[in-house]
């Protein structure tokens, strides 16, 4: 299955209006490809919606397909961006995550698509 496919949309109220839209994942995992031990971190997704806003119950489903994956923390951040873009087409948007520590490092990765609008 593509993960992809899990995500649905429905149609913007206001898409006249620029105006941010923030989901907060506090347990988003997925597993190191190196050692397959999980990883643990927030995930910040922030965007200004075009025709389209992502639908959530579909967000956490696709979220939740990452726990059995091994991938690097640049890499996850990235692939949820592309495939969040692709699904919703936003005006802008931003994923971060913040990964818990592990060996003393702290991570964030924070990728982006589009021209944040000034409001």
């Amino acid at each position: 299955m593509d993960e992809r496919s899990l995500l649905e949309t429905f149609p913007n109220p206001h898409p006249s209006r620029d105006y941010f839209i923030e989901h907060r994942v506090r347990e988003f995992t997925s597993l190191c490809p190196n050692t397959g031990q999980p990883d643990f971190g927030t995930m910040i997704v922030r965007y200004v919606a075009g025709e389209l806003c992502v639908e959530l119950k579909s967000l956490k489903l696709y979220l939740q397909t990452f726990r059995d994956k091994g991938i690097f923390y640049e890499d996850v951040t990235n692939v949820i961006l592309d495939d969040l873009v692709g699904c919703c087409h936003p005006k802008w948007m931003a994923v971060r995550t913040i990964w818990s520590v592990r060996g003393g490092l702290e991570t964030t990765i924070t990728a982006r698509h589009g021209q944040k609008p000034t409001m």
